[in-house]
């Protein structure tokens, strides 16, 4: 069984002390694939000796998350295009808009998402949404942006049944992780009404651990837990959601 974790922060300090052993215990849970988004310019290096450790299991993508678009946001923008002239990238990400921390950066935020969608389409790359209390300011820019060209994935999908048809009338998967095992996280409600060739498997470490560790670090073995919940929506075997998820990530990332 392959499982595939589309966003996971394997970066992160917090798994400064134990990397190697997290990602040993992922790989003994079945999850082998991990694509690594971009935060900004400082994870860059990091992020690059993960690949060279484990180059068989790391994808990394290239990208300006929305919170860290600050007033110097166009060296930062400058950073992402070099980056995706000099070498392969699996997805521009994660870039979108985040109104939950700050509304002052809104219109950077806008202008940054605009050009990474537009660099993604010129390099014939996915881009991975960041979403945030933002529903209706990142469906308009792709609806400006939208066409053949524009696919991906809307990461940590938290949205409703109806802004997730929206979502995925854009050629986006929806990125299901932590919040479906919420109580009140209320999209388990209506995702047996979503085909399951639209979702993909996300953890978000080391944010959004599922139940039963919801509050504690979350690891890309944890994606297991995830697997087990949608299991029981979609009432398909594990095994299946994981061939299946594992395919449409493939389908949305090119490997």
């Amino acid at each position: 069984m392959i499982i595939t974790d589309t966003h996971t922060h394997l970066y992160s300090e917090e798994f400064d002390q134990d990397r190697d052993l997290m990602i040993q215990r992922a790989i003994k849970a079945g999850v082998s694939r991990f694509f690594i988004p971009a935060i900004d310019s400082a994870t860059t290096q990091a992020m690059y000796t993960l690949e060279k450790s484990y180059p068989e299991n790391i994808f990394l993508m290239a990208g300006l998350h929305p919170t860290y678009v600050k007033d110097d946001f166009e060296v930062q923008l400058a950073h992402v295009e070099k980056q995706l002239s000099e070498r392969k990238f699996y997805a521009v990400g994660e870039i979108g808009i985040d109104l939950y921390w700050d509304k002052t950066h809104l219109p950077q935020q806008q202008t940054a998402f605009r050009t990474q969608i537009q660099l993604a389409k010129q390099y014939q790359l996915p881009i991975v949404i960041h979403c945030r209390e933002a529903f209706d300011e990142v469906f308009a820019i792709l609806e400006e942006e939208k066409g053949p060209d524009l696919f991906g994935i809307f990461h940590c999908f938290t949205g409703t049944h109806e802004q997730a048809l929206q979502a995925i009338s854009y050629n986006m998967k929806l990125g299901i992780g932590g919040v479906v095992t919420f109580k009140n996280g209320k999209i388990d409600q209506f995702l047996d009404q979503i085909a399951i060739e639209h979702i993909v498997l996300e953890t978000d470490a080391p944010y959004l651990a599922p139940v039963p560790y919801r509050g504690k670090r979350n690891e890309s073995s944890y994606l297991s837990n995830i697997v087990e919940k949608l299991a029981t929506i979609y009432q398909l075997s594990e095994e299946e959601i994981a061939a299946v998820t594992t395919e449409n990530s493939k389908v949305i990332f090119g490997i």
